[in-house]
């Protein structure tokens, strides 16, 4: 194996790795710039160094290798810490209010936290996320349930 090829060889691996490190940290572009130089300084070589058809077999394969480590690149970030979950679950601690909430209105409960102007009430018992229609109310304030809209509740003050 000729000698000349190891150092095109280093180039093209050192630009993979900054492609890989391109899609985990955000550089504005100019790690894709630099692994664009490494791949072109390396098909450089190759095909002063080398010969045209080493070189034409670079191009071939950077053509495979470098959309395939972008697809896997973007699979393995989807599924890393780093990116932000697109599925709530019970595991994650994340609870959704009953669909059936129709049943709280008329209501009565009482504020757990102030409502500026949403917070925690409990009403028959439920520990329930309530808005008021703007105004503060502090907490131990007896409240009603005036309406209900989609998984809302809203409250005010008990006259």
């Amino acid at each position: 194996m000729n000698s000349a090829i190891h150092v095109p060889v280093f180039l093209q691996l050192v630009g993979i790795l900054v492609i890989i490190a391109e899609i985990i940290l955000p550089s504005g572009g100019i790690l894709s710039i630099l692994a664009t130089g490494l791949f072109g300084y390396s098909l450089y070589l190759v095909f002063t160094n080398i010969s045209a058809s080493a070189g034409m077999a670079f191009i071939i394969a950077d053509l495979f290798i470098v959309p395939i480590l972008v697809y896997f690149g973007i699979k393995f970030l989807a599924k890393s810490p780093a990116t932000l979950r697109t599925k709530l679950s019970k595991e994650d601690g994340v609870t959704a209010q009953s669909s059936d909430q129709n049943d709280y209105l008329g209501s009565l409960g009482l504020a757990i936290t102030d409502l500026r102007p949403s917070g925690v009430a409990t009403i028959d018992d439920q520990r329930l996320d309530v808005v008021t229609r703007g105004e503060y109310l502090e907490k131990q304030t007896e409240i009603i349930v005036i309406a209900v809209r989609g998984n809302q509740i809203v409250v005010k003050q008990k006259d």
